[in-house]
Parts: C-alpha cells; sequence; structure tokens
C-alpha cells in the first residue's frame, strides 16, 4: 500500500490537470483554463468526485479540487484525464492557502463535500463552516458567490445553520434530506465517503447560502454557544 501511495505522489508530478503549491498563479487561472469561464472550488475534495462529476455537467464552467492529500487527488485527476476533461484541475495545498492562489473575485463559487465535521467542541474552529473560514473564502469569492455543503453529519448541518444565523448569511437552499427532495443532478453526485454513510445518519443534508459583504467576529460568541450547548 506504502508503494502504491508513493508512485501515486510520483505520477501527479507529472499529470498537467495537478499544481503542487504553484507560484504566481492568483489571476491566471483563465489563461491555466485557456477560457474565461466561472472557476469553481471543490474544498477537501479528496477523490475529487465533486470535480470529476461538476466538470461532466458543466463544460462551459471550470472546476479545482483542492486537497493535501496527493494520493487522493491522483484517484479525480486521472480519471479526468482518461476522460479528457479540460475544464477540471486539482490543486494540492492546504485551505487556509487559498489566498495565495487565487486573486479576489476570482471564485465564483464553492463546494464543501462529506468533510470532517470535527465533532469535539473544541476542534469547531477546524470545521470548514465555521466563521474563520468563511473570512477566508471570502477573500477569494465574486460578489454574490454562494457556498454549498453537503454532509451527512447533523451535528455539521446545524451548526452551519447557526453559523448563517448568527452571521447574518444569506440562505439560499436548505433540505434537511436530499434523498427524499428530488434533488438536481448536482446533489446526485455521490462521494465515496457519501457511501460509506460515516455518520450513520442515512441522511443527506444540503445548504446553499452567500456571504455579506463583511462578516462579523463572532467566533468567540458561537463557541461559548457551543460549550454550553455540550454541557446541557
Amino acid at each position: 500500500m506504502a508503494q502504491k501511495k508513493l508512485q501515486r505522489f510520483t505520477d501527479i508530478k507529472s499529470f498537467v490537470n495537478v499544481l503542487e503549491y504553484p507560484e504566481s498563479m492568483p489571476g491566471q487561472w483563465n489563461i491555466f483554463f485557456k477560457n474565461n469561464h466561472p472557476v469553481i472550488l471543490e474544498l477537501a475534495c479528496g477523490r475529487g468526485e465533486y470535480t470529476v462529476g461538476l466538470s461532466r455537467l458543466f463544460p462551459d464552467k471550470n472546476f479545482i479540487g483542492v486537497d493535501i492529500k496527493g494520493n487522493r487527488i491522483y484517484i479525480g485527476a486521472k480519471k479526468c484525464l482518461d476522460e479528457k476533461l479540460t475544464n477540471a484541475a486539482f490543486l494540492r495545498t492546504q485551505i487556509a492557502m487559498l489566498p495565495q492562489y487565487f486573486a479576489p473575485g476570482e471564485v465564483s463559487e464553492i463546494w464543501i463535500t462529506f468533510p470532517d465535521p470535527q465533532l469535539r467542541t473544541s476542534k469547531a474552529k477546524k470545521r470548514l463552516t465555521h466563521p474563520q473560514f468563511l473570512r477566508l473564502y471570502q477573500q477569494v469569492l465574486t460578489k454574490g458567490g454562494s457556498i454549498h455543503l453537503k454532509t451527512d453529519s447533523p451535528d455539521l448541518y446545524r451548526f452551519t445553520k447557526r453559523v448563517i444565523d448568527l452571521c447574518g448569511l444569506q440562505l439560499v437552499d436548505d433540505c434537511a434530506d436530499v434523498g427524499v427532495s428530488n434533488p438536481t443532478e448536482e446533489l446526485r453526485i455521490k462521494t465515496h465517503y457519501e457511501a460509506l454513510d460515516i455518520a450513520q445518519s442515512r441522511k443527506i443534508h444540503y445548504l446553499k447560502f452567500k456571504l455579506p459583504v463583511t462578516i462579523a467576529n463572532l467566533d468567540d460568541e458561537l463557541q461559548e454557544e457551543l460549550k454550553n450547548t455540550e454541557n446541557n
């Protein structure tokens, strides 16, 4: 298994659709993709099922899967190469470094699909819908750009709804159970983790929301609220 992982790390270095900690990329993605189509990110993309699936559905948009784990990125990147999906790419880096790779307003949408829910209250700031991450996304999102969350974690779903309410975000869509809601083609895309049903909730939750011009720094208030909820 270790040998296979090492081989994948070697292989992605030659993949034209994989960039590992690239330099001078902000404002240059239209040159990379050779078009001016909207750029959409899948954060913590893992094997990139959404990056691959969305690029199939929307050839007039560009999709970039972002993850730190190259051996996982390999799977989605190889699939895109095999299918000649030129509107999909993968960026190997930490999510916290997004502003180093995208100019302000260069990203039109962000998908967060089945991220680690970081269930412990002490880990709340690592949740990808925590206000500190939303302020990070705000640095690269175009005005009016959307954020999509798809998760099997009822805790992350409720937490994100509380963040939306507390920070005055614009809630566009709220689906407590995708499986019974006649989902769109986008929501029918399945990830590896979706199939595992790690949370054993048997439900897939979905939220779509937009960020305001500024996001109030309510991190401490949110953290205190989480502690109170945990203690009750």
